[in-house]
């Protein structure tokens, strides 16, 4: 199996991250995992301390000072896994929403396609959704079918947050430079990769709504990337 990293960003998910890291940390493939906490009041960072006696070289945390975005969690997270020599990098929620199972077919893959990024798609054939409210399941979807129209690229999940990349591929981005935080940074990834030919594929997922702890969304990050969609169609990458 490659050396793979799997990312998780957190803030306040004490519900969750003792639960996803003995699932994580429970398969026999020896996922490494990088927790990136932003100085989470509910001791998030604290629990992922107490485990790390358990999986001392598998289990690993970045502290950051305070919630500091999504964007600049998984840059901090892909520059350590570039530095640390992993094959693979794992872009993964905390709260259950993508199914830790399917880590290994993302991995798998990417490492016969060979792809340079695959995506964990909702939308693709055989993918779904569910524990959602419609309403949030049109604004999902469309959102997507908006950025395809305004990007001219063919990703049918373009906000998808659950994804496997090849650190080589990730290596030749200009990490640095991205000036998005939220789910504007989710498109820009695939966006990037994309414009500099890289290759990729989706696979199907089924998408869970989060059964504890409380969502992150919010009414700024929505608007960050429906006007980020269109900085980025004239921005040059």
């Amino acid at each position: 199996m490659p050396k793979a990293l799997i990312i998780i960003p957190t803030y306040n998910e004490i519900e969750n991250i003792r639960l996803m890291i003995k699932q994580v940390m429970g398969y026999s493939l020896g996922y490494h995992l990088l927790i990136i906490d932003d100085n989470s009041p509910d001791g998030t960072g604290n629990a992922v301390k107490e485990l790390q006696n358990e999986f001392k070289e598998r289990l690993h945390l970045i502290e950051r000072s305070g919630k500091l975005g999504l964007g600049t969690a998984y840059i901090a997270g892909f520059k350590w896994s570039m530095e640390n020599e992993y094959d693979f990098t794992i872009e993964m929620d905390c709260d259950f929403s993508h199914n830790p199972d399917d880590v290994e077919r993302l991995i798998k893959t990417a490492e016969k396609g060979p792809y340079d990024l695959v995506i964990g798609s909702r939308y693709c054939k055989g993918g779904e959704v569910v524990n959602w409210p419609l309403g949030r399941k049109l604004m999902s979807f469309y959102a997507s079918v908006y950025v395809r129209m305004v990007l001219w690229i063919g990703v049918k999940d373009t906000t998808a947050g659950f994804k496997c990349y090849r650190n080589t591929a990730l290596s030749k981005l200009n990490l640095d430079r991205i000036p998005f935080k939220g789910y504007a940074f989710q498109i820009y990834m695939k966006y990037q990769l994309i414009k500099k030919g890289f290759s990729y594929i989706e696979i199907p997922i089924t998408f869970k709504d989060r059964e504890l702890g409380n969502s992150k969304m919010s009414s700024g990050i929505f608007k960050e990337a429906f006007i980020g969609v269109l900085k980025m169609r004239f921005m040059k990458l």
